[in-house]
């Protein structure tokens, strides 16, 4: 799933406008409002991404950790449930219809507005439906590899690459979804301020 930064959203595009925003286009409007609505679409289309990844972690699980079946099979199994539940309560309410034509500034603002307020939550439903189940089924992945005897399979310290690399994976994705975060919010209310400045 690819990341983008909220700063390409409204906020760049109107603080960009060197003649004020009073003198911006019902047509610029409406490009803009598009191409939210296709960032927030892009977003939700790849929000496959979870029930993908739990589904190779339970099929590599099961082939690799077959003696460990009875001990990692329900996690997997749970993960992966989870995962594609997750896909409809983040799609729920997330698909907005096309701003009408020839709609005034305030109108086009809100639209906006609204597009970028469901970008903000599916930011935070992806880390309950989405990023949650991934990180159940890592863990269990990680919870077999520790199991599995040094003789047999020699995973340790071979595998605390592994390990680094997933904690360190983790943090950063927090670090990023919080600024993101941040910047939606901010867009937000500067969206909100327009929409009060600015009157059809």
């Amino acid at each position: 799933m690819r990341d983008e930064r909220p700063g390409d959203g409204a906020r760049t595009m109107w603080l960009s406008q060197p003649t004020g925003i009073s003198k911006m286009t019902s047509k610029l409007i409406e490009r803009r409002s598009r191409e939210l609505r296709a960032k927030t679409r892009r977003k939700l289309i790849g929000t496959v991404a979870g029930p993908f990844a739990a589904s190779m972690f339970y099929a590599y699980g099961m082939k690799e950790f077959y003696a460990l079946r009875q001990v990692v099979q329900l996690p997997f199994a749970i993960a992966l449930a989870w995962s594609v539940i997750g896909l409809f309560f983040l799609n729920r309410g997330m698909w907005s219809a096309m701003m009408p034509a020839d709609t005034g500034l305030r109108t086009g603002l809100e639209f906006c507005r609204n597009e970028v307020e469901r970008q903000r939550d599916l930011v935070r439903r992806v880390v309950l439906w989405s990023f949650g189940p991934v990180m159940l089924a890592t863990g269990t992945l990680v919870l077999a590899l520790a199991l599995v005897s040094t003789r047999e399979r020699g995973i340790f310290p071979d595998g605390l690459p592994f390990i680094t690399l997933v904690i360190v994976w983790i943090v950063s994705w927090f670090v990023i979804r919080l600024r993101e975060q941040r910047e939606l919010q901010h867009e937000i209310e500067e969206l909100k301020g327009m929409q009060m400045e600015n009157h059809d």
